[in-house]
């Protein structure tokens, strides 16, 4: 044999051993995967169909889900727990033939992905009766979700951020973990999946945000009350502690505050009636009380004046609307221009810018019969030459009397006041014990017409024992 055959003899031997050779490879991959086979993402290379399904069927077979709640331990739903069963289909044997096992040298540089359904099933009514026994399913002793809300900063209301809580909204965990056992995941986060309960609104909800603009509207109101010395005023943060919201967002403005505030601060610079200290000038420290004359307040009609200026949102600086007046807010509301009678000493003072410009004994009303009353008045008129005229007798039908005087200064509407009494003996000491008046402050005549001359209608009159 010649040369030339015994090379193309030897080629047509190695020839028909590759072609052999590459046969016997495709016939294998006629039931196996291919080299850097995955299927769902695990490799499978060299594998037959079966072996892929034997391996899906334990995947099935020991499958656990980890559900991770917000706060406690992780807990576990096992399929055998939910009766998870493999049910065989052809996707395999499908994607075997998919693959053509005569191009299996192409293996080498190319990757060979597979996606196949796998097909399974499970009780749902046994996987709600494992749902119902997790921790992270129960929700008692958990917290509440809070909504976001209007809170006031002392300068204004601004939205105050949820709170989530940690109860779950039941409904959603069991559609997220049936849907993860469908999908055969291997955890799921409860907080990521969104299945904790959530607050009715959040800080960027525009209910919170109209509430708070309603808020601040009446919260730009400023009413300062003239109390001279002092004020007093109502400004956003004491208006903050009379408004309200509902769950709704409803804002409510409490108008019963506002008037039980108005109560209060009568209460505090109202002094009709009220007792002030005193110190005479002859250094004696005593209490009056009672009287006609003080600062009185229309609450009412200030109430309702404030509640109007704080839904208008104003800034004002005013008086309250006053029913009576006085000098001055001083513990001493007469102010330093006053006239001032002690009863128990029978003597009277005229006071002015505080200093003492009259002075004089006098005779009071005879104790018990007709007692001159204690208290602070003011002059209620003035008159010269009048007749003082008593109360009609009874038995005669006349008055009691008929008294000409030449300076009559009325001080009560009952009939007290001062005037000359050119009867009396005397003025001062115990007198007004055996010749007192039937209540009137008895002057000498000099004096009386000196006081008349230094007073007006309006002056204040202190009387005290």
């Amino acid at each position: 044999m010649g040369r030339k055959k015994k090379i193309l003899l030897a080629l047509g031997i190695t020839a028909g051993v590759l072609v052999c050779a590459y046969i016997g490879v495709s016939i294998y991959f006629m039931n196996h995967f291919f080299y850097g086979t995955h299927i769902n993402g695990v490799e499978f290379s060299m594998k037959t169909a079966k072996e892929a399904e034997k391996f899906l069927k334990k995947q099935i077979k020991d499958y656990e889900l980890s559900i991770i709640p917000k706060e406690g331990e992780k807990e576990t739903v096992l399929g055998s727990e939910v009766s998870m069963k493999y049910v065989h289909n052809k996707d395999l044997e499908r994607s075997m033939k998919k693959q053509n096992a005569f191009l299996w040298p192409s293996m080498f540089w190319k990757e060979n992905k597979i996606d196949v359904e796998l097909d399974f099933i499970f009780d749902e009514k046994k996987l709600d009766e494992r749902l119902q026994s997790l921790k992270s399913f129960q929700n008692e002793g958990k917290t509440d979700p809070q909504s976001a809300k209007p809170e006031f900063n002392n300068e204004k209301f601004v939205a105050k951020p949820e709170v989530l809580g940690t109860k779950v909204d039941q409904e959603k965990m069991k559609n997220a973990v049936k849907e993860a056992v469908s999908g055969l995941a291997g955890s799921i986060d409860l907080e990521k999946e969104d299945c904790y309960q959530k607050p009715k609104y959040t800080k960027d909800s525009k209910e919170v945000a109209a509430a708070c603009d309603v808020l601040n509207q009446y919260c730009k109101a400023s009413i300062t009350y003239d109390m001279a010395p002092q004020t007093e005023v109502v400004d956003k943060k004491l208006i903050s502690q009379w408004l309200s919201f509902d769950e709704n967002m409803n804002v409510t403005f409490h108008e019963d505050k506002a008037r039980e505030y108005m109560n209060n601060f009568a209460a505090k610079y109202e002094t009709l009636y009220a007792t002030r200290p005193l110190t005479t000038p002859w250094g004696k420290a005593t209490e009056v009380y009672g009287g006609t004359y003080g600062w009185a307040f229309d609450e009412a009609a200030e109430a309702e004046a404030l509640i109007a200026s704080i839904k208008a949102g104003e800034t004002v600086t005013k008086e309250p609307a006053y029913e009576q007046r006085a000098a001055t807010h001083e513990p001493q509301d007469w102010g330093k221009t006053f006239i001032e009678v002690d009863l128990s000493e029978q003597y009277m003072w005229y006071i002015a810018d505080g200093n003492v410009v009259f002075e004089t004994a006098v005779v009071t009303g005879k104790p018990y019969e007709h007692s001159t009353p204690s208290g602070v008045y003011d002059i209620l008129l003035m008159q010269p030459n009048a007749t003082l005229v008593g109360n009609i007798m009874p038995e005669t039908g006349e008055p009691e009397y008929r008294t000409p005087v030449a300076y009559w200064m009325q001080v009560t509407w009952g009939g007290v006041g001062f005037h000359d009494a050119t009867w009396q003996p005397a003025f001062g000491g115990d007198l007004y014990w055996s010749i007192g008046s039937h209540g009137c402050i008895n002057m000498p005549l000099d004096g009386a017409a000196t006081l008349y001359s230094l007073i007006s209608p309006g002056t204040p009159v202190v009387m005290h024992y």
